[in-house]
C-alpha cells in the first residue's frame, strides 16, 4: 500500500476523506495544500497537474490518482472493504447516499471557499450579506436532511457510521463555525454528537491536524 493524501485542515471535503481513511484504519502519507497561502497552493502548476480542479483532497494509491471527496471515499470502500461505509441493500445504500449527496451537491458547492471568495472579491458582497447567503443554504439543506435521518439513530442511518455521517459532520462543523443555530435540527445534532465521539472522527477534526492554524 502506497497511499498519499493531499489535504488541508480547514477543508470540509478533506475532512470527509480523513474520516474515511481513519475508519478504514489506513495511514497515508499526508501532504498539506494551504488554500490561502501563496495565493492558494492548490493553484500551483505541480499540484494542478494532479488535481485539475485545483481543490483538495487528492488521493494517490500506487499509480492511481483520484480527486473529488465522494469518489475517493467510495473508492476506499471498494478497495479496502472493511469496515464498510455503506450498508447492505440497494434501498439502505440509497438512503445513505441521499443524505451525503444533499450536502455534497446542494449545500457545500454554493458555500465553499471559492464561492465565498468570489462573492467578496468579485461581486463585492459584504460580510453581513455573505453570512445571510451562507445561512440560507445551510438551513434549506438541513431542513430536508433532518427528515431523512433515522428517528432514533444513534448515527445518521443506524448503529454504525456510514458515508452519511462522514459527509454530514464536516458540514455541521461549518454551520457552527458560522454561528448558525441548530436547535431546529435535533436529529442532525444527535447524529453529529455520536459521530464526533468516535475515535476516527476525533482524529480527523481540523484542530487535530498538523497544519491547523498555519
Amino acid at each position: 500500500m502506497n497511499l498519499v493524501h493531499y489535504t488541508y485542515a480547514s477543508s470540509s471535503a478533506a475532512y470527509r476523506t480523513r474520516i474515511a481513511l481513519n475508519l478504514k484504519g489506513l495511514k497515508p502519507q499526508e501532504r498539506f495544500v494551504h488554500l490561502l497561502k501563496d495565493g492558494g497552493q492548490q493553484h500551483d502548476p505541480v499540484y494542478a497537474a494532479l488535481n485539475p480542479m485545483e481543490q483538495v483532497p487528492t488521493l494517490i494509491d500506487g499509480d492511481a490518482t483520484i480527486v473529488q471527496s465522494l469518489a475517493i471515499i467510495e473508492y476506499l470502500d471498494e478497495a479496502y472493504p472493511e469496515p464498510p461505509l455503506l450498508p447492505k441493500g440497494a434501498l439502505a445504500r440509497a438512503r445513505v447516499r441521499q443524505i451525503a449527496l444533499s450536502v455534497a451537491c446542494d449545500i457545500h458547492p454554493v458555500n465553499n471557499l471559492r464561492i465565498r471568495q468570489y462573492l467578496k472579491k468579485t461581486l463585492e458582497i459584504d460580510d453581513e450579506a455573505s453570512a445571510v447567503w451562507y445561512r440560507r443554504w445551510i438551513d434549506l439543506g438541513f431542513k430536508a436532511i433532518e427528515t431523512m435521518l433515522d428517528a432514533e439513530g444513534p448515527y445518521a442511518c443506524g448503529d454504525t457510521p456510514t458515508l452519511a455521517d462522514i459527509v454530514l459532520v464536516p458540514q455541521v462543523a461549518n454551520a457552527r463555525r458560522f454561528d448558525i443555530p441548530l436547535d431546529a435540527y435535533p436529529k442532525i445534532v444527535r447524529a453529529d454528537a455520536t459521530a464526533r465521539a468516535h475515535p476516527a472522527f476525533v482524529a480527523a477534526a481540523p484542530d487535530k491536524q498538523p497544519d491547523f492554524g498555519s
